[in-house]
């Protein structure tokens, strides 16, 4: 790399942090030994990542700054870094992993077959993280499981790779408590419980399927929104209760959930890259910001949207605020290949925290302040 490009990159990154001091009300910097796919939140406070290479990788439990949690006196508060709590090793990658809430347990799949793997998520007289067993899967798979997790008396996951084999097991016992019954044996980009007892089945081809664990009736089905091969799927939780479907394309449809065959709206985002498989982009609605969503995987930005004022008509969106703290400090002028957003995720409680992990290892957690009102 040459001074002048050296220099260049240096007077980039002064730019953005000194525009990062009025964009953000915290902003903190984690750096894993090898990238994650997953964000997982264990606690208000904790959360899981792991490593997704072939061979042997990490699954550790990290707590968040204290700095960012302090409400009141940040200044006083002298632990400013992610903490590991708890951790462990899987012997291949883990591409998947939920949380089972309410207890110290978790669910993975590897990505590369419809198998579970449980685990010990470790208690305060420990800091392992053991593997306690699997499930075998219910489908040959190419992609790996998706997979859901609700409360509930005994721990049990909703799981599969393919819309014809979803079913919810109890993890304890093994046993089949609910098969979703359909003809399609499309891959999966998600499984959400949008209640204690019905869930969205979302498919890459954009068809989503609206079921219900206590009935054996058929699921409502709702067709792909638009032309195009490959979709992502969220659903916000009550009373709001909107689906958003997002293309490969950058097509951004939302729906009532009560009333999946229409728009209520849609919008046209701006693609920078061409994501082609389920896990190249990760698109979530804000669960504590009406009308907001996040996306990554359209660039090397977090994006976030505001769809108060979209209409049924398409148009083009710009977003609200954009994250670019992981291109931005991975610029080495090396021609190294571009960084990526891996995954990303809301905090569940705090309106506008977020923490987002990039190809290069970093992980970041940030909390924004609004453009329109700063």
């Amino acid at each position: 790399m040459g001074e002048t490009e050296a220099v260049e990159i240096d007077d980039i990154l002064d730019d953005w942090f000194i525009e990062s001091l009025k964009s953000y009300k915290d902003l903190h910097v984690y750096q894993l030994e090898h990238p994650t796919q997953i964000i997982e939140w264990t606690s208000g406070k904790t959360v899981c990542v792991a490593g997704y290479s072939s061979g042997k990788n990490e699954i550790l439990e990290l707590r968040l700054p204290l700095k960012l949690l302090a409400d009141e006196k940040k200044g006083l508060c002298a632990e400013r870094d992610f903490k590991v709590v708890h951790g462990g090793f899987s012997e291949g990658p883990v591409c998947c992993l939920r949380h089972i809430p309410g207890t110290r347990c978790a669910v993975t799949n590897d990505g590369l077959n419809s198998d579970l793997q449980l685990w010990d998520l470790g208690a305060d007289d420990t800091d392992v993280i053991r593997k306690t067993g699997s499930l075998p899967g219910t489908s040959v798979s190419q992609t790996g499981s998706r997979i859901a997790a609700r409360l509930s008396s005994s721990p049990e996951v909703l799981h599969g790779a393919q819309s014809s084999a979803v079913q919810l097991t109890q993890l304890g016992t093994g046993q089949t408590l609910y098969r979703l019954e359909v003809d399609s044996t499309e891959p999966l980009s998600s499984l959400k419980f949008v209640s204690e007892t019905a869930f969205l089945a979302s498919c890459c081809d954009g068809t989503v399927y609206l079921a219900d664990t206590r009935t054996s009736a058929p699921p409502q089905a709702s067709p792909p929104p638009g032309e195009c091969a490959l979709w992502w799927t969220d659903a916000s939780a009550a009373p709001q209760c909107r689906v958003i479907r997002l293309s490969s394309s950058g097509q951004a449809v939302v729906s009532d959930l009560r009333n999946m065959g229409g728009a209520v709206c849609r919008a046209q985002l701006d693609v920078q890259t061409s994501p082609r498989k389920p896990e190249d982009v990760t698109v979530v609605w804000a669960p504590a910001l009406d009308g907001c969503f996040s996306v990554s995987g359209l660039s090397g930005l977090v994006q976030i949207y505001d769809t108060a004022g979209w209409r049924a008509e398409p148009q083009d969106a710009s977003p609200l605020f954009q994250h670019a703290g992981h291109s931005v400090s991975s610029q080495h002028g090396d021609g190294s290949a571009p960084i990526f957003i891996t995954t990303h995720v809301w905090h569940p409680e705090r309106p506008r925290t977020l923490l987002s992990a990039a190809s290069d290892g970093s992980v970041h957690v940030w909390d924004w302040v609004d453009p329109q009102t700063n």
